[in-house]
């Protein structure tokens, strides 16, 4: 579960702020809301809105530099320009990422501190919710002279043979622009197995998905999972586009390709044969993924197909890319929907709505809110109104951001205005009762007619 998450000097956010999925004690609505983890509570679904703009995107931006951060040990070609540009010096100031988190019912707080693309400060500590204090895991921190010095557990600094790791991992592994939660967790020593279960919450619970993520191995997984493909067939067959069936095309690779192309297939078997999964996912030039697997001795590949039912009962297969931007958009989210349901992980979806009518994403959300046995988290952002419902979400799970004055990122919860709970709280925000909308005077008095070439 994500508990909070801190950004400072990060794209359009520039002083720290924070966002949290911590429930208000004021609010007694919609009660399953609230997963309760070792006696600290913590909500289940997360709204964010604001005009074109705001920051809401750069909210999940930072969250998503960070777990790339962490999982690559690199900072992302797009993100190495990441400072607040408003702020004078900020490219010279220091840039803060943290987030607090549950794994595997542990709470953690690790944040990450960068100056000029060096990681100046990294610590990782379990969490006492308020309950109890920290406990230090790990702290790193690097001086002017790029010089790395790490503070462990003080039972990793009494124990002779963590000593030694610790002297082989700051001589020949640590680096200044890297930052090691993930190479602690690869280490197999008893005091870093709260590293370990950090890195997997980093590399396993947190799924973000942006309007350009695809998911991966769809086509594999309708074809293994039995239980999969019955979810996603009926949801799919309930929104009434006209698609009764999901199914996976399976051909052998040299029937795929053909035989004229044995430099092709040659290299995608080295490829398929070196996977740890025995399996690689391509994608052809419109968008339509192609995965590669090794099945009984046999390199398959497979690709999903959807079925429609036309006049006179005539079935039709269709391939992705046939297929329109909201039912390829919808296919996206399945497997998020059916995972946060099952799993406790986080869902982080940047434009929820993208290219899917309303009625259909806000039933969507509504089927998740209020399913009392679900185990995972959803964090949207969104500019859909229609889901500003208070039978849907608690005041403490809606979100705003707005630009201030100098064209920095604030955030601030529904949940400050203290609303009854039976207001229209679309209507309030449609008419600008909490900020973070468009300011459409300009627009309103604009002239265009006076750009008329034709006059």
């Amino acid at each position: 579960m994500l508990i909070r998450l801190i950004l400072e000097n990060i794209f359009s956010f520039g002083e720290q702020k924070e966002f949290n999925m911590m429930p208000n004690t004021r609010f007694k609505t919609l009660q399953k809301h609230k997963y309760k983890v070792n006696e600290f509570e913590v909500l289940k679904m997360s709204a964010i809105y604001g005009a074109n703009g705001a920051g809401k995107s750069n909210l999940i931006n930072g969250l998503q530099l960070l777990q790339r951060l962490v999982i690559n040990d690199d900072i992302p070609y797009r993100f190495r320009n990441s400072h607040f540009k408003f702020q004078q010096d900020a490219e010279q100031s220091k840039q803060t990422i943290g987030v607090e988190f549950i794994q595997d019912e542990q709470a953690f707080y690790y944040s990450l501190e960068m100056q000029k693309g060096i990681i100046i400060s990294e610590e990782l500590y379990e969490s006492g919710l308020g309950f109890k204090e920290d406990k230090l895991v790990f702290e790193r921190r690097t001086d002017v002279n790029k010089l790395t010095s790490v503070t462990f557990l003080s039972e990793f600094e009494k124990d002779e043979k963590s000593q030694i790791l610790k002297s082989v991992l700051l001589q020949d592994f640590i680096k200044p622009t890297e930052p090691i939660l993930k190479l602690l967790s690869n280490r197999e020593n008893p005091y870093l197995s709260s590293a370990k279960k950090a890195f997997q919450w980093f590399n396993e619970t947190l799924v973000i998905i942006t309007p350009d993520s695809k998911p991966s191995a769809l086509a594999h997984r309708i074809d293994i999972d039995t239980d999969f493909k019955d979810y996603a067939e009926e949801i799919m067959q309930s929104f009434h586009i006209g698609i009764t069936n999901l199914q996976t095309n399976k051909k052998k690779i040299d029937d795929f390709f053909g035989k004229d192309n044995e430099d092709k297939i040659d290299d995608l078997v080295r490829k398929v044969a070196t996977s740890p999964q025995k399996m690689i996912g391509l994608r052809t030039k419109k968008g339509d993924e192609l995965i590669v697997v090794k099945e009984k001795d046999e390199i398959i590949v497979k690709q999903l197909q959807l079925k429609h039912l036309g006049a006179n009962n005539i079935s039709v297969n269709f391939d992705l890319e046939e297929e329109s931007d909201g039912t390829i958009r919808l296919l996206d989210l399945v497997p998020a929907f059916k995972d946060m349901i099952a799993k406790s992980k986080v869902f982080v979806i940047d434009e929820i709505e993208r290219s899917i009518h309303p009625l259909l994403i806000k039933e969507l959300v509504r089927k998740f809110s209020l399913d009392d046995n679900t185990k995972g988290q959803l964090i949207f952002t969104t500019h859909e109104s229609n889901l500003l419902d208070q039978d849907i979400f608690r005041q403490d799970e809606i979100w705003f951001v707005e630009k201030n004055k100098i064209g920095a990122t604030d955030i601030y919860s529904l949940s400050d205005f203290k609303e009854h709970k039976t207001i229209d709280i679309q209507k309030g925000y449609l008419n600008g009762r909490y900020g973070s909308i468009p300011f459409l005077a300009n627009l309103q008095d604009l002239n265009w007619h006076k750009y008329d070439i034709k006059k």
